[in-house]
């Protein structure tokens, strides 16, 4: 096994202080909170100009490009880059959020496979935190644990470990971190496999071969039906495993032709998963053991790139043509539908009764949910390539292309 340790000492205290702070304000995974692309009730205007700085409360250049989506713990907004004409310069940086201000960058050499499709870049997977500590995992299969402050806690070269893990396409799948492990799920032609990790020492605690199959779906997190912590929900290509994260054990399969690029997303004790459409799995408890049934298919509920949305008992989903349809979660029967234009790789936000969804183009299209049919309100322009999906904290909302990073607010004027 091959990793750095790096002991935190005094930084340690030094972030406990940092965190006197509401959780409710954090934006600590891959879509969010509840890792559904669903915000926190939060005031965000409906219309900006990056031309006129109109309700830009601020925008950093960034060093190097990315798909991966900013997340925010405070009042610190955190982004990873890769740069170099081989992608083999790994960038991570803290930024203010109140003033836009750089805090820190911290840079690290790829050690792992960094070639990648044209399209995305080695910064792809978003990074997640426990409040404490920032995990960050590179397509390269180098994997980066800071505190808040920057300081190095230790590093995993995972490639080292498994040689052949990686692809020439570019891995994008965005580790979670559930108690004191944070799961990766590294699938591909070669070295496949998901790999719970400890969050102090960064050693393995468990390690699950997987089928080598490509697959760019992140992992989510989900309350136990035992009512005891939670679960990890993987999903491949092949279909649907619960997992124990505390040991690594399977507690239930469920086979199915799911999507190897979009997500599933979570809801109580249901899981949406981009499979023959949409498919929702209801989490059970029986006597003998744990297990899924399926509450409902859509196969007109499509999704795209981009991963379905589930917000307030709804769930929202982007085709490949660019079209916004709306379903009742409960049942998966389809409301309605909207044409958007563009392609969108990345994941929309639900906040309150509106829904931001930012197409490659960097048009960020406004949808009005509040009526019997989704009504645009706004397309803003930011005028650059957005793959990321967007943040929500503290009534702002952050963008980030392959070279800035914005922070949106309802501004006086």
């Amino acid at each position: 096994m091959h990793f750095l340790f790096v002991p935190s000492g005094l930084a340690t205290l030094i972030v406990f202080s940092f965190l006197a702070r509401s959780a409710v304000a954090d934006w600590p995974h891959f879509r969010g909170p509840e890792q559904n692309g669903s915000a926190p009730s939060a005031a965000l205007p409906a219309e900006w100009s990056a031309q006129t700085g109109k309700n830009v409360a601020w925008s950093a250049e960034l060093p190097g490009r990315g798909p991966s989506s900013p997340v925010v713990v405070g009042n610190r907004v955190f982004v990873t880059c890769s740069s170099g004409p081989k992608q083999d310069r790994l960038h991570v940086i803290a930024f203010d959020a109140s003033t836009g201000n750089q805090l820190w960058e911290r840079r690290f050499w790829a050690t792992g496979r960094t070639s990648c499709h044209p399209t995305t870049a080695n910064a792809a997977p978003t990074p997640t935190t426990d409040g404490e500590r920032l995990f960050c995992l590179f397509s390269s299969c180098d994997f980066v644990c800071l505190d808040l402050v920057g300081n190095l806690l230790w590093y995993r070269g995972l490639a080292l470990d498994y040689p052949k893990a990686g692809n020439d396409t570019g891995m994008s799948s965005s580790p979670v971190v559930v108690d004191d492990v944070v799961v990766v799920q590294i699938e591909c032609q070669g070295d496949s496999f998901i790999e719970g990790i400890d969050v102090l020492l960064g050693s393995s605690r468990w390690h699950i071969e997987r089928q080598p199959i490509a697959n760019w779906a992140s992992p989510i997190s989900m309350p136990n039906p035992k009512g005891e912590k939670h679960i990890v929900i993987a999903q491949s290509p092949r279909g649907v495993t619960a997992i124990n994260p505390a040991n690594g054990s399977i507690l239930w399969k469920r086979d199915m032709s799911c999507d190897a690029i979009t997500s599933s997303s979570p809801e109580g004790m249901t899981v949406f998963t981009p499979a023959n459409g949409v498919t929702a799995l209801a989490l059970k408890r029986s006597e003998r053991n744990d297990s899924v049934e399926v509450a409902w298919r859509q196969s007109r509920l499509r999704p795209g790139a981009a991963s379905p949305v589930v917000h307030d008992g709804r769930i929202y989903a982007v085709n490949r043509s660019g079209v916004l349809a709306y379903a009742d979660a409960t049942t998966g029967e389809i409301k309605w539908r909207l044409r958007m234009k563009g392609a969108f790789w990345s994941t929309p936000v639900a906040v309150g009764q509106r829904l931001y969804a930012t197409s490659d183009d960097g048009v960020v299209h406004v949808v009005d949910l509040s009526g019997d049919k989704g009504k645009q309100l706004a397309k803003n322009t930011l005028g650059e390539k957005i793959q990321a999906s967007p943040a929500v904290s503290d009534d702002a909302i952050y963008f980030r292309s392959n070279k800035h990073l914005w922070k949106i607010s309802q501004l006086s004027q």
